[in-house]
């Protein structure tokens, strides 16, 4: 099995998804808000625990996968973000789901860089990481553009529209942080 690493940035740890992180997830997915463009639908604690697990399943199946963000600051589980990969999807996807309260404070750019970054550094076969974006989730878009993502093309997945956005190897490792 993978051996899934902690990351640590200026402000956040990235770690192994653990039972423990059920109540908080379960928190995070029951907001309407959060959820309105990720799917829509609340997920109750046994959806939050099977998406948890799947997400353990990530890094088992494809050597990537999402880790637990917790501030380290206070030690308080925020959100996940990370890497994503399955059969015909549009590539490696770099991922970031942030609860409400923490809107606005950079977390998801922060976290997403130590994904991507990460990402590249491990795998020196990859050309590009993507992020797949509904088109109306603006503060996702624009996490992806400081991320140096650019929109390249919409796709239907999972029967919605969803904007393709990609940053290549080349200006991942010349952007200006």
């Amino acid at each position: 099995m993978t051996q899934i690493p902690t990351l640590t940035t200026a402000r956040l740890v990235l770690r192994p998804i653990e039972a423990r992180d059920l109540d908080g997830y379960a928190a995070i997915w029951a907001d309407p808000e959060f959820v309105h463009h990720i799917g829509g639908r609340v997920a109750d604690r046994d959806a939050v625990w099977h998406a948890m697990a799947g997400n353990i399943g990530c890094w088992a199946l494809t050597g990537v996968g999402p880790w637990s963000v917790v501030e380290r600051a206070t030690g308080q589980l925020i959100g996940r973000a990370g890497l994503w990969d399955e059969p015909g999807w549009p590539g490696v996807e770099a991922v970031w789901f942030i609860g409400r309260p923490w809107w606005g404070c950079g977390y998801a750019t922060e976290a997403g860089a130590a994904a991507i970054g990460w990402a590249f550094s491990t795998r020196p076969d990859l050309v590009e990481v993507v992020s797949v974006i509904a088109p109306v989730n603006l503060r996702s878009v624009r996490v992806a553009e400081r991320l140096g993502m650019r929109l390249d093309r919409t796709e239907q997945l999972h029967g919605a529209l969803k904007g393709i956005h990609v940053v290549s190897r080349e200006t991942w490792q010349t952007r200006q942080v």
